[in-house]
């Protein structure tokens, strides 16, 4: 399994943030790039050769199409934990994850199975995968903060799966709050489809003040 590796903002800083993506986070990642305050760090993005594969934790049934989630989650943090990040070269470094959608739901995911990333940033992430909540409640996120947010509009779909994100992420918030961790839940104005960089960049310049 290879995942291509792309690196962005200064390639000497040792505050390394890791953030999952495809062809479409990569057409605005320059953007979100800019975004990011203090602007001292540097940007590990990880393309995924199949996003409901490689990012989903377990199977489940498809929300929209035909397209059913994976269970790949478990061999991409491998990958990272033992190929990409030790590829890096810097064994003082401070560790962040984060992502837009199954990318953040994935971040948090990795946080509950792994105590080396300082902190987790879930933009936007897919809350309403199926017994997803419950798992973080039974399997604690290992990290020191966590940044959450949800577009105000998210939750009010038709799709009856997806509309729980909002009371998901809501529990979410209470549930890793609860578990010690300094954990923030922020609004923002739109549908997840908007701008998701800038969402993003926010997240991270969060954890990065931490």
């Amino acid at each position: 399994m290879t995942m291509e590796v792309r690196t962005f903002g200064n390639c000497n800083s040792e505050r390394i943030l890791i953030q999952m993506v495809d062809d479409h986070d990569l057409e605005f990642i320059d953007n979100e790039v800019a975004h990011i305050n203090p602007g001292d760090f540097r940007l590990i993005t990880v393309k995924v050769n199949n996003w409901n594969t490689d990012l989903s934790p377990w199977e489940a049934p498809p929300v929209f199409g035909n397209t059913r989630f994976g269970k790949g989650a478990t061999e991409t943090l491998s990958l990272l934990t033992k190929s990409i990040i030790p590829s890096l070269g810097c064994s003082r470094a401070e560790l962040f994850i984060g992502g837009y959608s199954l990318s953040g739901l994935f971040a948090l995911w990795a946080a509950c199975n792994t105590s080396i990333f300082k902190g987790v940033v879930a933009a936007s992430p897919s809350a309403w995968f199926p017994g997803f909540v419950d798992y973080v409640k039974n399997n604690p996120v290992r990290t020191q903060a966590v940044y959450l947010s949800l577009g105000d509009k998210e939750e009010k779909t038709r799709n009856p799966v997806m509309a729980t994100v909002g009371n998901a992420i809501r529990e979410l918030y209470e549930t890793i709050s609860g578990q010690g961790v300094e954990c923030t839940l922020e609004w923002n104005e739109g549908n997840h489809f908007r701008d998701p960089d800038l969402r993003t960049a926010k997240g991270f310049s969060y954890i990065l003040g931490c």
